[in-house]
């Protein structure tokens, strides 16, 4: 099964697929004719999974599907916790022609129960410590899916129907443009929307961003801090070593600086990857030393901007710079980022060979460099649509360019500078102020862990900056701490970027995926 990579007018590569081309067949059957059957594929603090043993239960899984009377084409929900149960559920389903749709584990009965209805799914196999959640969504939800199973937990449990079901599983036919998978946004400005992805589309980020930017080899060992329901997660914790051959690290327990350390003690990643609430974390938590990272050569940070003064910290640890990164959803994968040999800090860097960035005014035209404008980005991994919703797939897709709802503007040597989401943006005295500007001379501050900035109405009724901070030792919190914080943010920013307010939070509201959830702020009772 043979890709071939041809250069467009533009001079943009562009993958060409074999018909037919179902991508289970090139992400899990091909390592056995490739001599990988004996090596490990999947690590857990329990256990071992081989490549000849993945294969063998992908195929049991599919086959499972079938016997459930789940059929090429009808939707699989997935509520499934990190761990080699996933990997079989999602390539068997898509091995069988069903699709599979990795949901957030975290979300409440009636974001499953809305969901559910939407996607109108076949079946909904959920891990057991969901339970609480998916089977109040289940009964009162008014679409019944024909199939709802537990993971694991006894005969009828979906683990265990698979143990007797053949090993032996012949690709559903189809070809590189067809649906495939879903995946579910974060929904951090209303509802989740159902994102619909073709079978060529893991290979394009793969082959992209893997081969050519990244460096990733069989010898790599990966482990991803956010969940493989997340696209970010997904693409690092099992689609990029499935497409390298190398070896993916699993552990379900909810990451803390302490477990992830202990990860590094035990199975020495030499691929990471992390949002940057979780490297400033993990930093001031001081477990992690130099020796837990001896054989660490590549990090990843994405989610969010990461401050430049986290990256540095983290490489003077480590001695491994952190590779500033960008993705979406609708993208699946990463589409701009820093490079091994080129980084400059406070940037995501440049697009990823294969894909194509504008930034553009409100009518969408393009802006000149130094300017802030929306982002736009193109390329083979594009979402086909967004499911059930023609309008907005109308508003995003336009002419093949996806609207990312993010705000940057690129210097004059090229590099893209983000300057939040659109909808972030703060106009203070006729002039934008990105948050993101803000908080990364906030978190300099030696007592700041955290910050997010949002914009706040004074008694004249004009918007200015306020700043809400989550600090290393809460017991600081004063209004002397903020008065210092307020003084060191006017002495390294411009007159009328400082915050006029600072506010103390134990956390700051989040999405699943790790980003701040501004738009709580901006609506949060005031005291001052």
């Amino acid at each position: 099964m043979r890709l071939a990579v041809e250069v467009d007018g533009d001079g943009i590569p562009q993958l060409r697929f074999p018909e037919p081309f179902n991508v289970a067949e090139y992400f899990i059957d091909r390592h056995i004719a490739e001599g990988r059957a004996g090596k490990v594929a999947i690590r857990t603090l329990w256990r071992d999974v081989t490549y000849a043993e993945l294969v063998g239960n992908v195929n049991r899984f599919g086959n499972t599907l079938f016997k459930l009377g789940i059929v090429p084409g009808e939707r699989l929900l997935m509520v499934v916790k990190d761990c080699p149960e996933f990997f079989f559920l999602f390539w068997g389903a898509i091995k069988a022609g069903v699709i599979p749709v990795p949901l957030n584990t975290m979300l409440r009965a009636k974001d499953f129960d809305y969901i559910i209805q939407d996607s109108e799914c076949a079946g909904l196999v959920y891990s057991l410590e969901f339970g609480s959640e998916v089977e109040v969504a289940f009964a009162r939800c008014s679409w019944r899916p024909r199939v709802f199973l537990p993971m694991e937990g006894g005969d009828q449990a979906l683990a265990s129907r698979a143990r007797d079901a053949s090993p032996e599983l012949q690709a559903a036919p189809a070809c590189a443009t067809e649906d495939c998978f879903w995946l579910y946004s974060s929904g951090t400005t209303g509802l989740p929307k159902g994102v619909v992805h073709a079978h060529g589309d893991i290979v394009v980020t793969c082959r992209h961003f893997l081969d050519t930017t990244l460096g990733a080899g069989e010898e790599d060992v990966f482990f991803s801090v956010p969940r493989l329901f997340f696209s970010y997660g997904m693409g690092v914790a099992m689609n990029a070593p499935l497409w390298a051959g190398a070896t993916a690290i699993l552990d379900d327990r909810r990451p803390t600086p302490q477990i992830v350390t202990e990860i590094f003690r035990r199975f020495a990643p030499t691929v990471f990857a992390a949002v940057p609430t979780f490297y400033a974390g993990l930093l001031a938590s001081g477990v992690l030393t130099k020796n837990d990272v001896h054989r660490l050569r590549r990090c990843l940070s994405g989610g969010e901007a990461t401050p430049p003064d986290v990256q540095r910290r983290w490489l003077e640890l480590t001695g491994v710079p952190t590779l500033e990164v960008i993705g979406s959803t609708e993208m699946l994968f990463i589409y701009m980022s820093n490079r091994i040999d080129d980084i400059r800090p406070g940037t995501t860097g440049k697009p990823v060979p294969g894909y194509q960035v504008r930034i553009v005014d409100d009518e969408g035209r393009d802006i000149a460099d130094e300017a802030p404008g929306r982002l736009l980005v193109k390329g083979q991994s594009v979402m086909k649509r967004y499911w059930n919703n023609p309008e907005k797939t109308a508003r995003t897709l336009i002419d093949g360019w996806l609207d990312t709802g993010d705000t940057f503007y690129r210097d004059k040597d090229g590099y893209y500078i983000y300057r939040g989401r659109s909808d972030d943006m703060l106009k203070v005295g006729a002039r934008w102020i990105s948050p993101f500007e803000i908080e990364s001379t906030l978190i300099e501050h030696p007592k700041v862990l955290e910050a997010a900035v949002v914009g706040r109405h004074d008694e004249s009724g004009l918007v200015k900056a306020e700043a809400w901070v989550v600090l290393k030792n809460p017991a600081d919190a004063s209004d002397t701490t903020a008065e210092e914080i307020r003084v060191f943010c006017k002495s390294k920013l411009a007159p009328y970027k400082y915050p006029r307010w600072i506010k103390f939070a134990d956390e700051l509201p989040k999405t699943a995926t790790g980003k701040t959830q501004r738009f709580k702020l901006r609506t949060a009772p005031q005291n001052s």
